[in-house]
């Protein structure tokens, strides 16, 4: 679980409070309560994150560099540093799972879902996904002056939502891969990556306070699901 200190969009988001809790926390409680987990580890540099990840049971063997907890560092250079800091001391692991605090309406399920997929395709990656919004013909990048020329597909100019094909995006939810496949390519994704599917409901990706506000309505719509983060 990736959670450094600094956030460019909602300031202390990995420890803004949810449904009474921390939101780093749903992430915490949801990995010790997969089958598949056998280490929840957490990789910060903020002293008030480990304080509250110590706090809910996770591991902090070490604290992230400065150097990979910046706004430009990147969650995979990141994760490469824990890999890399566990072998060092001669631990490896299969699997790599990594969580994001930002998604924290994933269930345990979903977690277990993922891996098992990841084996039973002979995969070397697995990333979870959801339907989205709208269908990707409609969307794309637009030139400084705005021109949409070429901004429609050509086949969803007059059509129906309906009538297009399905899109999916990622929903930052669950990524996991081989240990050593991570460690070489230090990426999740190649020719042998495949998709697990979520539903948008379990999908909210916390950026905002208007993110957290919906992750806060989607979990008071139901509250059974998510009991495993309070047992102590």
């Amino acid at each position: 679980i990736l959670a450094r200190g600094g956030s460019q969009g909602l300031s202390g988001k990995n420890i803004r409070i949810l449904g009474g809790h921390p939101l780093i926390a749903w992430s915490i409680r949801c990995a010790q309560a997969a089958r598949c987990v056998d280490k929840v580890v957490v990789s910060t540099d903020s002293a008030a994150i480990a304080a509250v990840a110590k706090r809910y049971g996770a591991a902090l063997p070490f604290v992230r560099p400065a150097r990979l907890a910046t706004g430009t560092a990147t969650s995979v250079d990141a994760l490469a540093h824990a890999l890399q800091w566990f072998k060092a001391r001669g631990q490896t692991f299969d699997t790599v799972v990594l969580l994001q605090p930002t998604s924290p309406l994933r269930l345990p399920r979903d977690i277990d879902g993922v891996v098992r997929l990841l084996y039973a395709r002979k995969a070397d990656a697995v990333v979870s996904v959801c339907r989205s919004e709208h269908p990707h013909w409609w969307m794309n990048t637009l030139p400084a002056d705005g021109n949409m020329a070429h901004f429609v597909h050509p086949r969803a100019r007059h059509a129906n939502r309906q009538g297009l094909p399905v899109s999916y995006r990622l929903n930052g939810a669950v990524y996991a891969a081989r240990g050593e496949y991570f460690l070489r390519r230090k990426s999740f994704f190649g020719k042998n990556t495949f998709a697990y599917r979520m539903p948008a409901q379990r999908s909210v990706d916390i950026d905002t306070a208007e993110d957290l506000a919906l992750a806060q309505l989607r979990l008071k719509a139901d509250k059974g699901s998510y009991r495993y983060v309070s047992v102590r």
